[in-house]
């Protein structure tokens, strides 16, 4: 069983000529699942999940179990399950399948039973341990020890045992807890006074009862020792004692699962996020679900080691709850999952997961931004809500606010910021964006803005125009020329044109998109539709219908047959292909970002399957080279810890990088690495050298980024900053 509750890789049903996804994901709900558990043992245990009446059966992987078996060898008994309470107690040790049978005499009564032993009590308070015989009879056997006079308490507690059994009982109106040894039926008292509310936990070597602790090989008349521990106790494990909060809950301020040294006092955790459940186990450990999130939630088994210290290792994934997904986004190898994973109607957020090279997920869901008050859908809507992935690890929105007007909305770097520019229009939609620009054509009133959304910062209306065709890639907006087929690119930073393309349209385009190089035209919904190639020149047709461009391939959908096509024309000559084949149902109203998405970014393509669940498909179409479409590396004044230097250098596609800093006598005096986040490169920079010196001064910068996907050179890029 997979230890990732956060991807399924078990590909989806492929259907007929269709390719085969390489993963699926899917949106999960935030809160785990809960884990109750039905009997535990050596060998595996026993288990419900949420409100399931049907117990599941889970083995510990890599476990040898007991071989042997026999109510002869109580060490056994660590993996036996005992079923009824009266009458007769069946026995089986679940390994090796063997079973045996107890006889509960007449005037006996069931108060508990620990691997092959039961504990009864008779008529007169009398406690009895019994056993099943070779000869199949029931062994009976006294216990004594109890002082005079004393009557069972009523508690029977079983432990981290099955040499031992706990037992309470009263005398002159104080209560003890002592141990029963259920090889030779002694009881042993080792706690006086100890209340009527007690907590017991026990093993072979360690009683706990309350916050009292003694060992059990202790000579007669030892007094316990008081220990402190963080929480409630759980199961002595060794000579630690686990502790934790054993309720059900989920927030940041959940208990960790705390070992405490019954021997030194000393405490570490075990495990953080230990919010489900506990049970300890028959051969002195304890059974803990724990994980940061319900996409990473597992049971651990918690064992002593040799030090005398324990150790945690996850003998089962915990699967998530899935929740629904009502928008998808992808860019720069970041799936963007939009939902509401809460129990709380209307919590819409953005989650997401990263993605490897082929598509295949890489870690677990992480919320990406604040919840989500979008606009209300417009009939028409190709998907609903709109959406648009910016590729520096942003998305794009739109907000109505209480005058009906819509105002642009920038979210993705926080799960309680966002960036906000209004656009005095209603009813309108968001185009595309990337980095720090986002496109929107208005409705009421039909003009047409640029927000400019710098470093995560409230947007600014970078052009305000009249509505047309038009698409952004990275700091240049491209839209149709004054002669047919034309696309004119207007620099959004020094507001001029800088670009004529003829793109070879018959007409002037009625839809532009701008991917790499490549310029995508479309002279209506009947077409004809082309791509040109800005590198080569080059002129290349393409399948008619609204589609979505991506590095080398674009994507359509065919809502009759519902098949999802890939047309690849990175060669010059486009294929197409069958990519997917979508569920007859439409999930949302269907298109781009509401149940499939694209990577424009040098990466794959997502849909939704019928089962909710996200799949992948690799384009397996080459990638262009890694290039700049965008930098903000203006100096910061200063730099400071507090106020440091933070450039962006918006990319093509996903990247590693390392950022070199030189004097001006040409020594390095930094060097900062990392990945980034989608295809943007976010570095920070203090003005401190390595050794931590600081000197004013012109520094010059070498940004040095390696493609993630390995296809083309590396991108080098300088400049100069300064630090006063």
């Amino acid at each position: 069983m997979a230890l990732s509750g956060a991807v399924l890789t078990v590909p989806a049903e492929a259907a007929p000529n269709a390719d085969t996804p390489v993963a699926t994901t899917q949106l999960n709900k935030i809160n785990p699942v809960d884990v109750r558990y039905g009997w535990v043992g050596a060998s595996g245990f026993q288990y419900a999940l949420g409100n399931a009446g049907n117990l599941q059966w889970a083995e510990y992987p890599g476990v040898t179990p007991p071989a042997h078996a026999g109510p002869d060898d109580l060490a056994t008994g660590t993996d036996v399950q005992n079923a009824g309470t009266s009458g007769t107690v069946t026995q089986k040790h679940r390994s090796t399948g063997t079973t045996a049978t107890v006889t509960i005499p007449t005037g006996q009564t069931y108060r508990a039973a620990s691997g092959w032993s039961v504990l009864t009590q008779d008529a007169d308070g009398a406690l009895h341990v019994l056993r099943a015989a070779a000869d199949g009879t029931t062994a009976d056997l006294a216990v004594t020890g109890l002082p005079s006079g004393a009557r069972p308490a009523g508690t029977y507690a079983t432990g981290g045992s099955v040499r031992r059994l706990a037992v309470t009982y009263t005398l002159d109106g104080t209560s003890s807890v002592g141990l029963v040894d259920l090889a030779d039926g002694t009881f042993r008292t080792y706690v006086g006074g100890a209340g009527t509310e007690q907590s017991i936990t026990f093993n072979d070597s360690w009683l706990v009862v309350n916050r009292k602790a003694i060992r059990v090989d202790s000579a007669p008349g030892t007094a316990p020792a008081t220990v402190s521990f963080p929480a409630k106790p759980l199961a002595v494990v060794g000579d630690q004692l686990l502790s934790g909060e054993p309720d059900f809950v989920s927030s940041p301020d959940d208990e960790a699962l705390t070992a405490t040294s019954l021997v030194t006092g000393a405490g570490r955790a075990v495990l953080a996020d230990a919010d489900g459940a506990f049970r300890a186990t028959p051969d002195g450990g304890l059974l803990a679900t724990a994980g940061p999130n319900a996409s990473d939630f597992h049971v651990y088994r918690v064992l002593p080691t040799g030090d005398g210290n324990v150790s945690a290792q996850p003998v089962f994934t915990v699967p998530p709850n899935r929740a629904t997904v009502d928008g998808l986004m992808i860019a720069g190898g970041e799936l963007l999952m939009f939902g509401n994973a809460t129990v709380n109607a209307g919590w819409d957020a953005a989650y997401s997961v990263p993605l490897d090279p082929t598509g295949r997920p890489t870690g677990t869901q992480v919320r990406r931004s604040p919840y989500v008050g979008s606009s209300p859908c417009l009939g028409g809507d190709a998907a609903c809500p709109q959406l648009e992935a910016l590729g520096d690890g942003r998305f794009a929105y739109l907000y109505t606010g209480a005058d009906g007007k819509e105002s642009v909305h920038v979210a993705g770097l926080g799960i309680d910021t966002y960036s906000a520019e209004a656009t005095g229009s209603s009813g309108g939609r968001v185009g595309t964006g990337t980095g720090r620009y986002v496109l929107y054509n208005g409705g009421t009133p039909a003009t047409q803005k640029v927000g400019d959304f710098p470093r995560g910062a409230d947007g600014e209306t970078a052009l305000d125009r009249l509505r047309s065709a038009a698409a952004i890639w990275g700091q240049r907006l491209w839209t149709p020329g004054t002669t047919q087929g034309s696309v004119v690119a207007y620099d959004l930073k020094a507001k001029r044109n800088v670009a004529t393309v003829n793109t070879g349209a018959p007409c002037t385009p009625s839809e532009i998109q701008a991917v790499n190089t490549w310029l995508y035209w479309s002279c209506g919904s009947a077409g004809p539709a082309g791509v040109h190639d800005r590198a080569t020149g080059r002129n290349i047709t393409v399948p008619a219908g609204a589609s979505r461009l991506a590095d080398g391939y674009l994507v359509r959908e065919d809502r009759t047959t519902h098949e999802l096509l890939l047309t690849d024309f990175h060669t010059g000559t486009a294929t197409t292909r069958t990519a997917a084949v979508l569920p007859t149902a439409d999930q949302n109203t269907g298109g781009n970002t509401g149940r499939w998405a694209v990577d424009r970014f040098g990466g794959n393509v997502a849909y939704l399957t019928a089962q909710g669940q996200v799949a992948i498909v690799t384009a397996g179409v080459s990638t262009s080279p890694l290039a700049q479409m965008e930098a903000q590396t203006d100096a910061a004044a200063g730099p400071t810890t507090q106020d440091p230097w933070q450039p962006v250098w918006q990319l093509s596609k996903p990247s590693t990088w390392t950022l070199t800093l030189t004097n001006a006598s040409g020594n390095v005096v930094r060097n900062l690495t990392g990945d980034s986040r989608a295809a943007a490169v976010r570095a920070s920079w203090d003005g401190r050298w390595g050794d931590g010196n600081r000197a004013a001064g012109t520094y010059t910068w070498r940004l040095t980024a390696e493609a993630r996907d390995g296809q083309g050179p590396d991108l080098v890029t300088t400049g100069t900053t300064t630090v006063n």
